[in-house]
């Protein structure tokens, strides 16, 4: 992974940027900095991922003044830069999995979620179909001033609802703590809120989650076992009954 450093050393028009943050990501660079006094997120992608940041920009410019996504503000081709406003606050994934938070604030949460997939779909649904945010983990969400923000939209395509609703599922149900009752009961509160708010219908969601947890195992080779045993229970089962011990 290159440093953000070497990018804003060598590069004049990013020289006087004041780096205060880096961001794990799995393929390109990300940080926090400082431009004119104002906070901003550096998006530095790799060479082979420039179809990346053409439909991440796509996508924010298209969607930020009607949705809670960040501003886009530069795309830099020449370096393969995208500069983008910095969205203050608390990431849903972290929220979720605390054992400090009090359920009710957890819940309030999980319908934040399913309200944002429901606009973002709604939004975004044109003739060629329904558009995906892609990559619907719960890291990509922040609450900020009582909302949730989507951020990381690189990996949008046409698909259908179902598959990001299964990608997100799947992030609830495995980060740690893994498949609890607590966890099921969020992906039930999630997609039960998310049904009653489109007219259109989501199908094989079970098959589609048991797949999702099956593509994580490639993230996560040292869960590959308790990621099988419930993609089967979940496809054979339904996702209600998979929780129970049977």
């Amino acid at each position: 992974m290159r440093d953000i450093q070497e990018l804003i050393e060598n590069v004049e028009k990013y020289k006087t940027m004041l780096l205060q943050k880096r961001f794990e990501s799995k393929k390109n660079t990300v940080a926090y900095v400082v431009h004119n006094g104002q906070p901003r997120i550096l998006k530095w992608f790799v060479p082979g991922l420039k179809r990346n940041m053409e439909i991440e920009y796509r996508m924010l410019k298209k969607g930020f003044s009607h949705l809670t996504m960040p501003s886009p503000f530069e795309k830099d081709s020449e370096n393969n830069v995208l500069v983008m406003s910095y969205i203050m606050g608390e990431n849903v994934c972290d929220i979720l999995n605390d054992s400090q938070k009090i359920l009710e604030e957890k819940i309030k949460v999980v319908h934040l979620l399913a309200d944002w997939f429901v606009n973002f779909h709604t939004f975004f649904k044109s003739e060629e179909g329904f558009r995906l945010r892609g990559d619907a983990n719960l890291k990509n969400f922040i609450l900020c001033r009582d909302n949730v923000w989507g951020v990381d939209f690189e990996e949008s395509r046409i698909g259908k609802p179902s598959e990001d609703l299964a990608t997100l599922c799947v992030s609830l149900l495995s980060t740690d703590p893994m498949f609890t009752d607590e966890k099921f009961q969020f992906c039930q509160i999630f997609l039960d809120a998310y049904r009653k708010s489109v007219q259109w219908a989501i199908d094989q969601l079970n098959a589609e989650i048991s797949y999702a947890l099956l593509e994580r195992i490639q993230w996560r080779p040292n869960d590959e076992e308790i990621l099988r045993k419930y993609a089967t229970k979940i496809r054979n089962k339904g996702l209600q009954l998979a929780q129970l011990n049977f």
